[in-house]
């Protein structure tokens, strides 16, 4: 492993090098680029909300980091399903288009803005992205970019972040996971489902009951203690093998699910909402189906959490991150992640590289629910021929 690292780092330097080699011969060559004209960049743009036919790839304007940001050449984007409902427009006060989507991602940092310590250019790094990540280069806060450990790929640190950092603040911070849980998640073969079914394995004697489609389940079984079919009568199985239910729901689906995820809790369990995936079911906003899952949300009734002794909490990773400015308490949770990481606990999973002309495929195989781990999105890469 070390001799990977070391490999790893001597790449990098290597890369780097090459990066300035360029610069400078661009910047030999007298009128390349006129005085205040700015260089470009390839991004993915979302020109208006809607289907996928909203996504291409163009040139524009490279950021600059201001003061407290770093400057990010993008090796590799995480792709996740928030981006899907981001592309609809199927968020609460989304942004104005046209935008460049995406809110993590890995790379080699590239400037420093003032103020900026802790970081050196050329350090290999991953971060969270206020929108912006799916492109070339990227500026965000120092507070939002972590080291990435030496034997860990740039695939691999841009799958991190979103699913890991959710998955461990939900268990141990919200629900307090402790020896002997029971956790019942959904979606368990995607990114934040097999983040946490890794981080109930650090636990011992917790039990895993997941959902997710039966084409998953040869590939996950090993990952869970008790697997579900998703259009299953889980709740049945689940009361089968437990007949007091689960300490822990994890729910990124909504509708029906949260009545059943609420039935399912023992006393002091907690029932977590995390998404809402389906409101999601074809390629743009359906309004009819937004409706039908919210309907379909069973009214929680504050007495009876009372009487029964349950707990129901959401958990947004965006939201806490760029709206309550929790970075902070995000940053301590990544360090205890990363050491997981480095004795070898956890590991992100990737389920396939896209290039970034091929985002609208990418996002394709999310609402196909095809993925298992996560998608990412390889600046590097170039776009697979199509096969006549």
């Amino acid at each position: 492993m070390a001799k990977e690292g070391a490999q790893r780092a001597e790449e990098t330097e290597q890369m780097i090098e090459k990066e300035g080699g360029r610069e400078g011969a661009e910047g030999s060559a007298a009128g390349s680029l006129r005085a205040g004209e700015a260089k470009e960049m390839r991004a993915v743009v979302l020109s208006a909300f809607g289907g996928l036919n909203k996504l291409r790839v163009s040139k524009k304007a490279m950021p600059e980091p201001q003061e407290g940001e770093l400057k990010i050449r993008v090796k590799a984007c995480g792709l996740n399903f928030i981006d899907l409902m981001v592309r609809q427009g199927n968020i609460d006060n989304p942004p104005k288009t046209p935008l460049v989507p995406g809110f993590e991602c890995s790379g080699i940092v590239e400037a420093l803005g003032d103020s900026v310590k802790g970081f050196e250019i050329g350090d290999r790094v991953m971060a969270f992205v206020n929108y912006n990540a799916w492109a070339e280069v990227v500026c965000t806060p120092v507070e939002f970019v972590y080291k990435i450990p030496d034997d860990m790929s740039f695939s691999e640190a841009a799958a991190f972040p979103m699913n890991f950092v959710t998955a461990y603040m939900m268990l141990f911070e919200v629900a307090n996971l402790r020896e002997g849980m029971s956790v019942l998640v959904h979606s368990a073969g995607g990114g934040v489902g097999q983040a946490v079914a890794q981080l109930c394995s650090t636990v011992p004697n917790v039990t895993v009951f997941g959902t997710a489609s039966s084409f998953k389940h040869e590939a996950i079984k090993d990952s869970v203690t008790h697997l579900f079919d998703r259009n299953a009568d889980y709740v049945q199985e689940v009361k089968r093998i437990s007949t007091d239910g689960v300490d822990i729901v994890l729910d990124c689906l909504c509708g029906e699910n949260t009545g059943k995820g609420l039935s399912l809790l023992k006393p002091l369990g907690t029932y977590i909402l995390y998404g809402s995936s389906n409101m999601v079911t074809g390629e743009t906003k359906s309004f009819f189906s937004f409706a039908k899952s919210w309907w379909q949300v069973e009214k929680v009734n504050p007495i009876k959490l009372y009487e029964e002794n349950k707990v129901i909490a959401g958990f947004s990773l965006l939201n806490l991150l760029f709206k309550q400015n929790r970075g902070g308490l995000v940053k301590s949770v990544m360090d205890k992640l990363l050491n997981l990481y480095t004795n070898k606990k956890i590991k992100p999973v990737v389920d396939s590289l896209w290039a970034l002309e091929e985002v609208k495929e990418a996002m394709q195989r999310i609402h196909d629910r095809g993925n298992i781990g996560k998608l990412i999105l390889d600046v590097e890469k170039a776009p697979t021929p199509l096969v006549s």
